[in-house]
């Protein structure tokens, strides 16, 4: 199904760089800025520095639309993590601008900053500062190559911090009816199911430890009997696996949940073959739509974590803990955006969204959100994402649907998508 033209992967791709530096993501956003205003597009900066697009006659709607993600990527990141979002809504200006059916709705789409945490540490960075909450200490992290604090990076790219400093929203949420986003799934589930697009129910929360140590004690791997053994290393497993086993016991129940460790390790200048490790150091990550099922997880570490250190004689040292809040989508917008990929013909599909994403900030300040997700295969914060483009011309087809039966009597009727 091919639906928007005259827009290539090659000039997705020559707005992304493996660099996400505050240079590139500001030359991404002069990019993204030059080629709306070449289209007949109003772009400015706002406030937060972000650069907001919309059709000329629309620029001071009162309200409207809000469609947008972010530009920043990872290290060795890939070309569509929050780019094809921005893109899609670009493209659906760029229809409507060029004479397509006009949109229903005053429409604005932003490419926003800093949603990425591989930078700074603290994610949503440009979406907290445009809704006031961002707080004091996330402004005062720093920078993990040039150990600047975000407060002074935010600065230095002309941002004015004295709202958000002080926790004053750099955006009028009343302004905005609903926040849409468009973003490649990070996961293998439209792959698996061979759906080019489907509607998100909704953005995980999670509770992370980025450094759990557990303590035991070093020793002769050869000489050290089971009973006098104080392992931290199998101490570690015995929790992980028992963390897995209640993943196994809730998901055979239709609940939603996944359970993650991405670092593991003993110290690198005393480990050895033949040692029993006297320490290791491991990361938890464990996400869920439901915040019960998030606070009932958390119990279950605490409590085998206890149960392992009396058995085991060794001692887990968990740090600080960080709690992301689950963040459902608009039970509305789910519908009129399912109607709206069933409009054209294709499967109606609703999954959920591991990832983080801006439209969780949004869905938290009490905006109505909505989210469409792209088959991206090979995942993402990854430089093979292989998104088709096939697949971002349907998904942008869904969403400028949407754009233009909103509020229309009619919406369910199928309409034969045109080609830009």
């Amino acid at each position: 199904m091919v639906i928007f033209r005259g827009f290539s992967a090659s000039g997705i791709s020559r707005t992304r760089s493996m660099d996400s530096r505050p240079t590139i993501e500001t030359e991404t956003l002069r990019f993204l800025l030059d080629f709306a205003r070449s289209e007949g597009l109003s772009a400015h900066w706002d406030a937060g520095r972000n650069v907001v697009f919309s059709l000329p006659e629309h620029e001071r709607a009162k309200h409207y639309i809000l469609v947008g993600s972010h530009v920043d990527s990872v290290p060795r990141g890939g070309n569509y993590d929050g780019l094809a979002g921005v893109l899609a809504g670009l493209m659906c200006l760029v229809k409507a601008r060029r004479g397509g059916e006009p949109l229903a709705q005053p429409v604005k789409v932003i490419a926003m900053r800093g949603e990425e945490s591989a930078w700074f540490g603290p994610c949503y960075i440009g979406s907290k500062a445009l809704l006031g909450v961002l707080s004091e200490k996330e402004l005062g992290v720093r920078h993990k190559e040039d150990n600047s604090t975000l407060d002074a990076h935010m600065e230095a790219v002309g941002i004015d911090m004295t709202s958000v400093r002080a926790s004053r929203p750099l955006l009028d949420r009343k302004a905005v009816a609903a926040y849409l986003e468009v973003h490649i799934e990070q996961g293998p589930v439209l792959i698996e199911r061979n759906l080019p697009v489907a509607v998100v129910s909704g953005v995980r929360g999670n509770f992370r430890y980025k450094k759990i140590s557990c303590f035991g004690e070093a020793g002769h791997s050869g000489a050290v009997p089971l009973a006098y053994r104080h392992d931290p290393v199998l101490a570690m497993a015995e929790l992980l696996n028992s963390l897995d086993v209640a993943w196994h016991d809730f998901a055979s129940k239709g609940r939603d949940l996944v359970v993650t460790s991405g670092m593991v390790s003993t110290d690198r200048a005393k480990h050895a073959l033949s040692r029993i490790p006297d320490s290791v150091e491991f990361s938890l990550d464990v996400r869920s739509q439901d915040d019960e099922m998030l606070q009932n997880m958390h119990d279950l570490v605490l409590r085998h974590a206890e149960r392992i250190e009396r058995e085991r004689n060794v001692r887990f040292d968990f740090g600080d803990v960080l709690w992301t809040k689950p963040a459902l989508c608009h039970r509305q917008l789910i519908a009129e955006l399912t109607r709206s990929a069933e409009a054209l013909g294709l499967e109606p599909a609703i999954v959920a969204s591991g990832g983080g994403h801006d439209a969780a900030v949004f869905s938290q300040a009490g905006i109505p959100t909505g989210m469409v997700f792209i088959r991206n295969r090979n995942g993402s914060h990854n430089p093979h994402e292989a998104m088709e483009i096939g697949d971002f011309e349907i998904a942008t087809s869904v969403l400028y649907e949407f754009l233009i039966t909103l509020q229309k009597s009619g919406a369910n009727k199928q309409r034969k998508p045109v080609p830009c």
